[in-house]
């Protein structure tokens, strides 16, 4: 999403009479922050005081700022700003504009489409209600013609995206959005994130099995497998009632591959917490998971808990998972290996192309550069737990 919101304000300056550069040539800096890890803030401040260091730019910040970092940030930048109130910036501007309006300068080989932002959850760790507001869709005719005009310039790999895309309300439903972005007509892929399990619906998983340009990826995070954790993260739902949604949409969609989220080390996890976590990631076989180790956001719910876990053991239990991910992974890349496959080619590195499977499935092969952005099919000949190697056929 920041990545969208990036686009979009790219765009608007350079309607403006901006010219992109690099930050040391720079006259403008805008950071476009995100404040779910403290990790993200502090690099933040390093990035910014080592560009002072050079010279003195205009800097603006954006994006999401929590109020209790905004204050050691105000001694930094010298403005904070929020990025949908960009026409009323304090830079020389000719041509205002509402947010969403304003067309992505897209830098990637996907489109990324934003249907909504904001969240309503609440989850006690998370900062994003309280950075990014309440819940706000985006009407779906809008969402459409972005959607068309991404494709129409070529772009083949399109996401949907939203803090929670279940709860969309932009006059129809998620699921019947899905099935609306698919009967757009082209040759491309749809993927969807985040989805949250309190609100997932049967409709949603009919639409991802009966839509063909709709991928087999599917995000769900659970981000502990324990239910007195969830029930303390205040995620409404438990991990029996999660694994029935896993289960539904195996049995709807066989080939499907699940990634998750998880957070190690909440406040009060003790090792019988964790170890139904690991118990968990044993029964559902998660081909990829984001896992993050818990640290505490100013004004949050959890920020006023205990911080009881320790930085290494943290890291003990995100290595534990990390290798069973690991080893789980490995079983299934092993049965794609002489398989040909569909890829999506995203970029290159140094002498290799990379590109991801309909199962966004990390590939990496031998090509030229004009097919960044197409896809291709691809022979895999080597495997590993986290990527693919491949011939193209």
């Amino acid at each position: 999403m920041n990545h969208n919101d990036s686009e979009r304000i790219a765009s608007f300056l350079d309607k403006n009479g901006f010219l992109e550069t690099n930050k040391d040539n720079a006259d403008l800096i805008i950071v476009n922050a995100c404040a779910v890890k403290k990790t993200a803030v502090d690099k933040i401040h390093g990035q910014i005081r080592n560009i002072y260091k050079k010279r003195q730019p205009t800097t603006i910040l954006t994006g999401c700022v929590l109020d209790k970092e905004r204050k050691s940030m105000e001694n930094i930048f010298d403005y904070i700003l929020d990025k949908k109130d960009l026409s009323q910036w304090p830079i020389p501007i000719k041509k205002a504009a509402n947010y969403f309006d304003i067309p992505p300068k897209r830098k990637n080989s996907s489109a990324y489409i934003t249907i909504m932002t904001g969240c309503n959850n609440f989850c006690s760790y998370c900062a994003v209600p309280y950075t990014k507001g309440r819940e706000n869709s985006r009407n779906w005719q809008d969402i459409i013609k972005e959607t068309e005009d991404a494709v129409k310039k070529g772009y083949k790999d399109i996401w949907l995206l939203g803090q929670n895309v279940n709860s969309y309300k932009g006059g129809i439903s998620f699921a019947e959005l899905l099935n609306k972005v698919n009967n757009i007509s082209g040759d491309f892929w749809i993927r969807f994130t985040s989805s949250h399990p309190k609100d997932f619906s049967m409709d949603v998983i009919e639409q991802m099995a009966r839509c063909e340009k709709v991928t087999e990826y599917f995000n769900l995070p659970i981000q502990s497998g324990d239910n007195h954790i969830l029930q303390k993260m205040n995620r409404p739902y438990t991990v029996e009632q999660y694994k029935d949604i896993i289960n539904c949409v195996r049995k709807k969609i066989p080939e499907v591959v699940i990634s998750t989220d998880i957070i190690v080390g909440f406040p009060g996890e003790k090792e019988k917490n964790f170890r139904n976590t690991v118990k968990l990631f044993n029964e559902v076989n998660f081909e990829m998971a984001y896992i993050s180790c818990y640290s505490p956001r100013p004004g949050t719910a959890s920020y006023k808990m205990k911080d009881d876990i320790s930085q290494k053991e943290k890291k003990r239990r995100a290595k534990i998972l990390t290798e069973i991910m690991k080893e789980k992974t490995l079983i299934k890349n092993k049965q794609l290996k002489g398989k040909t496959v569909d890829v999506i080619v995203l970029g290159k590195n140094k002498n290799y192309l990379y590109g991801k499977t309909r199962g966004y499935k990390s590939v990496v092969f031998s090509g030229k550069d004009n097919l960044i952005g197409n896809f291709v099919k691809v022979k895999i000949n080597k495997v590993s737990p986290w990527g693919l190697k491949a011939e193209k056929i």
